[in-house]
């Protein structure tokens, strides 16, 4: 049984297959071609979290597929507090085909799917965001075609997303560059961990992010306060006072370098609203291809093939 737990877990070519069964599902959509491959299955959301994008992409791809689902906040229950996350999951699996779990730790995912017996997917913790990541690369492959190559850089801090970037960066072949301020980048630990799995990892750091963006192909950003670190939000605005992306700092790009963003967004804190409105930004394709992506996802662990060729 498969999960899509975290990225480390997946070669290089079956990420390749899974955007590949991406961009099909996407095309065929679009053409009105809609197999229902998930006919009776059963989505479990579980979220600690709140979430948009999360929710009703999941939602929807399990709709497109045939496959229905149920939804579960911490209104209905916080996990691990009513009763322990390895009951929780040994009973949730009696009932649904696949979990989405969105939570605080990591460790919650990893210990759901070691007491479950249903395949689980990480819809966020602090960790990795494995999902985001993978609509992340279908959205710069749909923009320039083969990413080999191509350059990536993500303006802001070491957090779930940055290392998810990271690392599927590094499976698909493209130049990852984080541009943070002293403290805020990648611990030694994550760097370890992406060199043992990915050993040819083309992934550095430049402070400057002036400097950082003159090679990009794409600039990234996230808000600069997660969930959780509410307490840190003055501290971390002033150590990214020089971090947020303007029009001037995309004037330093390549002309046909493009924007990023994971939203939500705080227009004027982390990026310019003339930034991610205007005519570089892809932030509102990139929201959507969260639900193509997912779809590849859900249909691999449920049904065990792609049907796609990379």
């Amino acid at each position: 049984m498969r999960h899509f737990i975290d990225l480390y877990d997946w070669s290089a070519t079956e990420i390749a297959e899974l955007l590949a069964d991406a961009r099909q599902m996407k095309g065929d959509w679009a053409k009105g071609i809609r197999p229902l491959p998930l006919g009776g299955r059963i989505l479990g959301l579980i979220f600690e979290k709140p979430s948009l994008r999360t929710r009703v992409s999941f939602e929807s791809a399990m709709a497109h597929l045939g496959g229905q689902s149920i939804f579960l906040s911490n209104t209905d229950g916080p996990i691990g507090k009513r009763e322990s996350v390895p009951d929780f999951a040994r009973t949730l699996s009696q009932f649904v085909d696949v979990v989405v779990l969105r939570v605080f730790s990591q460790k919650t995912v990893e210990t759901f799917a070691e007491y479950g017996s249903v395949p689980v997917i990480n819809g966020l913790s602090d960790l990795s965001h494995p999902c985001q990541a993978l609509g992340d690369i279908l959205t710069l492959q749909e923009v320039f075609g083969d990413v080999k190559g191509r350059t990536l850089v993500f303006v802001g801090d070491c957090n779930n997303v940055s290392r998810s970037l990271a690392l599927i960066c590094a499976k698909v072949g493209m130049k990852f560059v984080l541009s943070a301020p002293k403290g805020y980048g990648f611990d030694a630990e994550f760097l370890r961990s992406l060199t043992v799995a990915e050993p040819r990892h083309q992934t550095s750091e430049i402070a400057d992010p002036r400097e950082a963006v003159r090679q990009a192909d794409a600039v990234y950003s996230d808000v600069f306060t997660s969930m959780g670190q509410e307490d840190e939000t003055q501290k971390r605005l002033a150590a990214f006072s020089q971090y947020k992306v303007t029009q001037g700092l995309m004037s330093l790009t390549p002309a046909h370098a493009k924007y990023m963003h994971c939203l939500p967004a705080h227009r004027g804190e982390e990026v310019d609203a003339e930034v991610i409105d205007g005519p570089q930004s892809v932030v509102f394709p990139q929201a959507g291809n969260r639900m193509h992506g997912q779809k590849a996802v859900l249909k691999r662990l449920l049904t065990g093939g792609s049907g796609t060729k990379a």
